[in-house]
């Protein structure tokens, strides 16, 4: 008889072991009996020991193959999870079927492979739209691990450090000046001043952890733009406010004065030719002159009026293939007064209407030329790719910038004879094509330097 194996060591057998000792237990009775009955069965030695070595044989290999048509489908399982734990959803397990009780577990198995793919294949689309929304929505994220170092940053983040997000990756939040987001007030507004941009800023702060880990998510939204357009919005309505009664008011004041002048030409050259006494040629002369004056500021205040009216009706850009040293060139070479510098750039083109571009670029070579000529300093005109974007600078040498709170208001300006309406365009313009202008003093050298930045490709807020 088989000798049972004690508690403690069969414990420690392996599973594969106690399949093929329970395999050699259960044949052992039966293979104790034969070998029995064969002893006592009188026959010659020679048949005794052959028929015991069968009957050994067959029980031990009975067992042994018990044992491995147990253990290679628990092989099988054991590799599918494996697959399924490495993240390789491609394996599945043969023999699953509904009506036996190992094809139920390899159904299952299967199943949770299944499953687990679907759910990893959502995750990758999800972390893909994450990814893509962060690289464009117009807004700066940051997060920050505990050490307040820099883990995460979007296109538009790397675009407002003005470096990209290998440079800044890893970085210490006091070295990228950003620590004092870290502290204060979750939720504020700021005017803040950053290497690629400036004006009033909204600061989210919130935490969440990743990996058990706890980070700070920063969120920098550009109010300027947002309120640039509220004010754009408000100076066009009284425009055409103003416009409507302005207009009203001055074509029967020409109308009437231009009437009048006629009557009075008429009636006193009729007395002249009748030789009847008139009112004294001096009088006639004012009275002339009086109503020559009212017709002309009359018309003059319409025109006036009428090249503020453009801003209020600037189209959407007609986007078409741009070459951007051709454009250059061609603005500059329509100033006349001053010899401009052109640095030539990468050869570039984009997506943009070369008419409001030309329009934009005009009024900016315009102003540089005014200003420097007050001097008698020069002016450069460059451009370069940068961050993804079209970044073209008109450097003057003038006198500088003495207010830059009110450039780009409308009905703003500091020259005499100014409309100030240019600026205002020109940013309009930029804007439209989802772009950036902003004017300030060089930091090299006297007068100011205008940036105006396109994006290589034009973003859904064009429409």
């Amino acid at each position: 008889m088989v000798t049972p194996v004690p508690e403690d060591r069969r414990r420690r057998l392996r599973y594969e072991q106690r399949i093929l000792a329970g395999a050699l237990a259960a044949g052992a009775p039966a293979v104790v009996v034969a070998l029995v009955l064969l002893w006592w069965g009188g026959y010659s030695p020679k048949v005794l020991w052959t028929l015991a070595l069968v009957i050994v044989g067959f029980w031990l290999g009975g067992a042994f193959v018990l044992r491995e048509r147990a253990m290679r489908p628990l092989q099988t399982l054991s590799n599918l999870l494996a697959a399924l734990r490495e993240e390789d959803f491609s394996l599945r397990a043969r023999g699953a079927r509904l009506d036996d009780a190992l094809g139920l577990a390899m159904l299952e198995a299967n199943a949770l492979g299944e499953t687990l793919r679907s759910q990893r294949l959502g995750a990758l689309e999800a972390s893909a739209l994450l990814r893509t929304v962060m690289a464009e929505i117009d807004v700066a994220i940051f997060a920050f691990d505990e050490q307040r170092r820099l883990r995460l940053v979007n296109r538009e983040g790397e675009r407002l450090l003005g470096a990209n997000a290998e440079r800044l990756l890893g970085r210490d939040a006091g070295e990228l000046r950003l620590d004092e987001f870290l502290r204060g007030e979750a939720r504020r507004a700021a005017t803040l001043s950053f290497p690629g941009g400036q004006g009033r800023w909204e600061l989210r702060r919130r935490p969440f952890r990743q990996g058990g880990i706890s980070h700070e998510l920063v969120v920098l939204a550009d109010l300027s733009r947002t309120l640039r357009e509220e004010e754009r919005q408000a100076w066009q309505r009284l425009v055409r406010v103003l416009s409507h009664e302005i207009n009203n008011s001055l074509a029967p004041i020409k109308s009437i004065a231009g009437s009048l002048r006629d009557i009075l030409v008429r009636r006193t050259g009729t007395r002249v030719a009748a030789g009847a006494g008139g009112a004294r040629d001096e009088d006639i002369e004012d009275f002339s002159s009086g109503l020559a004056v009212i017709a002309g500021r009359s018309e003059a205040l319409s025109r006036f009026v009428a090249s503020y009216a453009r801003l209020t009706r600037l189209p959407p850009p007609r986007l078409a293939a741009l070459d951007v040293r051709e454009w250059v060139r061609r603005v500059v070479e329509l100033e006349t007064r001053l010899d401009v510098a052109v640095e030539d750039g990468p050869p570039t083109t984009i997506l943009a209407d070369g008419d409001q571009l030309d329009q934009l670029l005009i009024n900016l070579v315009h102003n540089a030329v005014d200003a420097s000529l007050e001097t008698g300093g020069g002016v450069r005109v460059r451009w370069r790719p940068e961050n993804g974007a079209l970044v073209v600078l008109v450097e003057d040498e003038g006198p500088g910038l003495h207010d830059t709170a009110n450039l780009f208001v409308p009905f703003f300006t500091t020259k005499p004879n100014g409309s100030g309406i240019g600026l205002a365009l020109s940013r309009q313009i930029a804007e439209a094509h989802g772009g950036t202008l902003g004017l300030a003093n060089r930091r090299g050298g006297r007068g100011c330097v205008a940036r105006l930045e396109l994006p290589a490709e034009p973003k859904a807020a064009l429409a």
